[in-house]
């Protein structure tokens, strides 16, 4: 018989690209229930669905009272998301309970009894959103609360690169792994560039914080001749934070919003553009180390690559000659960086690009998690 998996992520899994990786390396051991918002993802066996209306930290009255008097111990299992996913999965057994993000780690816990657990940490959790005052004062306490109790009796961490593997290591004495956010090496070749256009593209979340005013303002700042397309998946809001980015996009470029496409679809849609575009202010230590999906995705779409500095992404971007890092974080920075690019730039960082992709796939990634699990599930 197979090994039986839980597979929690307090996200709409067929639109969270991590996970689905993730996933696809899970069903090669056994049998995978996920567990998270929105429709069952294909690779899953079977899937629990939470009510995506259900938010995954404590955030009622009385969630917030005592995250203010840091009594977080009766908080670990309090959250309306958290609560409804034990009920869901209450009664059932698994031999491997993997947990997305440190919000989901005393759910994993709880629902092992006893099993292995895998921690899929991705990024820093104590300051997630810490620029926002609620979550420094509140979130951050508790996250640190819930890494420190749970962390050191969690089988397997990974992380999406060795500088946030190193924070682990050194605040909560967790040995880590790193799992980057790279994506399976895409079969594409660089596309010709536009005669009269230079073709930007930014793909991810429609959320405040990604700072995609700052792209907008940056591209109305260039002369003619550019382009700035965006695919978003838009924010749990109703729509309400895009809408007020199409606002903004009223100057003299043309910036078009367009639908989100899938994961597995998106390098080939974003391989028809030019050079891909992130410029995000460093106002947590995850900006400031950031490596994050949208650059493989740039890589495997044979895209010049143009980010504003970061340490994990500027060492790459320098390394093989994809593109060019900012000065700084600013949208003048972001255009005067821009301008320095002409079709024969263009066309070299894309040959970079292509010759890249191979390395900077998630061959190495995906062994890194099959190792793993052949350790924790030596059965399978």
């Amino acid at each position: 018989m197979r090994p039986k998996i839980l597979c929690i992520s307090f996200s709409d899994i067929r639109a969270d690209a991590r996970v689905l990786r993730q996933l696809d390396i899970l069903a090669e051991f056994g049998d995978v229930t996920t567990l998270g918002y929105g429709d069952k993802p294909d690779g899953a066996a079977d899937h629990l669905r939470i009510d995506s209306a259900l938010p995954s930290l404590p955030q009622t009255l009385t969630g917030v009272a005592l995250l203010a008097v840091r009594s977080f111990g009766r908080l670990e299992l309090a959250a309306p998301a958290v609560r409804s996913a034990a009920d869901l999965a209450a009664g059932r057994t698994f031999d491997l309970v993997v947990a997305n993000e440190a919000r989901a780690l005393p759910l994993a816990h709880h629902l092992a009894a006893g099993a292995p657990v895998w921690g899929d940490m991705h990024e820093w959790a104590p300051e997630e959103r810490v620029h926002v005052l609620s979550w420094r004062l509140l979130i951050k306490p508790f996250m640190r609360y819930i890494c420190a109790k749970y962390l050191p009796r969690t089988q397997a961490v990974t992380v999406v690169n060795d500088s946030i593997a190193r924070l682990y290591e050194h605040e909560f004495g967790c040995a880590t792994a790193t799992v980057r956010n790279a994506r399976p090496f895409e079969q594409l070749s660089p596309s010709l560039g536009s005669p009269d256009t230079i073709r930007l593209v930014h793909s991810g979340a429609a959320v405040p914080g990604r700072n995609l005013e700052g792209m907008i303002q940056a591209v109305n700042l260039l002369g003619p001749g550019y382009s700035l397309d965006f695919y978003l998946v838009p924010a749990r809001d109703g729509g309400k934070y895009l809408r007020s980015l199409e606002s903004l996009a009223s100057g003299p470029n043309k910036v078009t919003f367009h639908p989100p496409v899938s994961p597995a679809a998106l390098p080939g849609v974003l391989n028809g553009y030019d050079i891909g575009i992130f410029s995000l202010p460093p106002r947590t230590r995850n900006h400031a180390l950031m490596l994050p999906n949208k650059f493989f995705d740039f890589v495997q779409a044979r895209l010049a690559i143009v980010f504003s500095p970061s340490v994990e992404t500027t060492r790459l971007i320098e390394q093989f000659d994809l593109g060019a890092v900012t000065e700084d974080f600013s949208a003048e920075s972001l255009a005067r960086t821009l301008q320095q690019f002409d079709s024969s730039r263009i066309a070299a960082c894309k040959a970079n690009a292509h010759s890249a992709a191979l390395e900077l796939s998630s061959k190495i990634d995906e062994e890194a998690e099959r190792e793993i699990l052949r350790r924790l599930l030596p059965q399978a």
